[in-house]
């Protein structure tokens, strides 16, 4: 079933790809990624606004926790009726999630079949292909060739991973919410590595066509924010002109002798 609706449309999409372009396997992947990331464009925008949103609601849910702190079913009574109110979803983050994880391991497998970088997957190939397109059969074996790297197997420099890595720590920087209480930034900062390293580690030991998924996925997500940076979180530093204001009025004001 997976294969059907997910591993076998992609193995098609990239060999049409492949052909239009003249042989380009890496121009392929891309423009594939490119369109995964569109479908999920809208569920990610969501997803921050959702954040931006819960973040506003900070204040009141820390008010809630110290007002039902040895009630927690009260408490979870009160943060959904708060939630509510605010119209928002507190689980609507995970969807694009959800979505995205198969997503991955569909074009994770839809590159290794295509690519058939053993004899046993290069039979194997032609039962993935549709019969009704034709002449998509004759396009294999693929070029799976790009500068130094062969898109079916781990990149030997570990020059992808690093991209990789570097790309996912910034776009997660970006699109993370600050945070209010030491407990928050001490998880903020926990995902802030382990993501990277994470996506780092699947693109070091799986096939570097993988790793240019993730390694155009993070780029777009950059792009993303900069280009919708209204949907995201809240500043990462706000103005402490307030605060300094503030501090004015309540600061005694000192007597001026005169001489």
């Amino acid at each position: 079933m997976f294969d059907a609706v997910l591993v076998r449309p992609i193995i098609n999409v990239l060999l049409i790809l492949y052909r239009l372009l003249g042989g380009q396997t890496i121009l392929a992947v891309a423009l594939v990624t490119l369109f995964l990331r569109l479908i999920l464009t809208p569920l990610q925008l969501k997803q921050q606004k959702s954040a931006k949103q819960q973040q506003q609601l900070r204040p009141k849910l820390e008010e809630l926790q110290k007002k039902y702190k040895d009630e927690r079913e009260k408490l979870a009574q009160e943060q959904m009726k708060l939630y509510k109110e605010a119209g928002i979803n507190p689980v609507g983050g995970c969807l694009t999630l959800v979505i995205q994880l198969p997503l991955m391991i569909g074009l994770y497998q839809a590159i290794v079949r295509v690519l058939a970088a053993t004899p046993l997957q290069l039979l194997a190939l032609p039962q993935d292909i549709y019969r009704w397109i034709p002449t998509l059969s004759t396009l294999i074996p693929l070029n799976s060739r790009f500068l130094w790297l062969d898109l079916a197997a781990p990149d030997p420099l570990y020059i992808m991973p690093i991209l990789v890595v570097a790309t996912a720590w910034y776009s997660q920087k970006l699109i993370t919410p600050p945070a209010t209480d030491s407990q928050s930034q001490a998880m903020n900062k926990q995902m802030q590595i382990m993501m990277p390293l994470m996506t780092g580690f699947f693109a070091a030991t799986l096939a570097s066509g993988l790793g240019m998924y993730f390694l155009i996925s993070n780029l777009v997500s950059i792009l993303q924010y900069v280009l919708f940076r209204s949907h995201y979180a809240l500043d990462r530093a706000p103005s402490s002109a307030p605060a300094r204001a503030e501090g004015a009025r309540k600061a005694p004001r000192r007597s001026v002798s005169k001489s």
